[in-house]
């Protein structure tokens, strides 16, 4: 019997994750607009589920960005852990024994501080504008709604959205 590969079994884990995901998700946004749609965000959930799939299967062979940078992890939050002013800016949307999936909401004025990140996928439910301070500097980005972003590798950075509306991500963590 030919054995699968470990980063073959993980996708397999993901999709599956990943569609139950998208199963609640869609159910709480409104059917009444068709899913091949590029403005229902079911659509680009769905999009998202496939990009989860493929991106399981992880480069662990790059230095961390904490490590490039001297950091302890264990001195900042995680995500979840991470707050703004005092405040939680994340919540647990699921989690199970594979995957621990974040919803973060940063009305303007609000941001993430300084924390760290295991290798993750994310999806933006609601865009805006943002100050992201990282190992690279500080640079200001607009954030389109549906786009995805990845980290092969533990990242550490801070974020503020200076935008004139409220941003959403979905921030799906990986568990080995």
């Amino acid at each position: 019997m030919k054995r699968i590969p470990a980063c073959q079994r993980q996708a397999h884990h993901a999709l599956k994750n990943g569609l139950n995901i998208f199963w609640k998700f869609s159910k709480e946004i409104d059917h009444q607009m068709p899913i091949i749609n590029f403005k229902n965000p079911v659509f680009h959930c769905l999009i998202f589920v496939l990009f989860l799939s493929v991106y399981s299967c992880n480069n662990t062979e790059n230095k961390s960005e904490a490590e490039n940078q001297d950091i302890t992890i264990s001195d900042l939050p995680d995500p979840l852990e991470a707050g703004w002013n005092g405040a939680s800016v994340c919540e647990v949307f699921e989690e199970n024994d594979e995957v621990r999936v974040l919803k973060c909401t940063f009305p303007p004025g609000v941001g993430h501080e300084r924390h760290y990140h295991d290798p993750h996928i994310g999806y933006t439910i609601a865009g805006g504008r943002f100050r992201i301070t990282d190992s690279t500097g500080t640079r200001e980005v607009e954030v389109p709604t549906g786009s995805k972003f990845s980290k092969d590798k533990v990242s550490v950075h801070e974020v503020l959205n200076i935008g004139e509306t409220t941003a959403e991500f979905l921030i799906i963590e990986m568990k080995q």
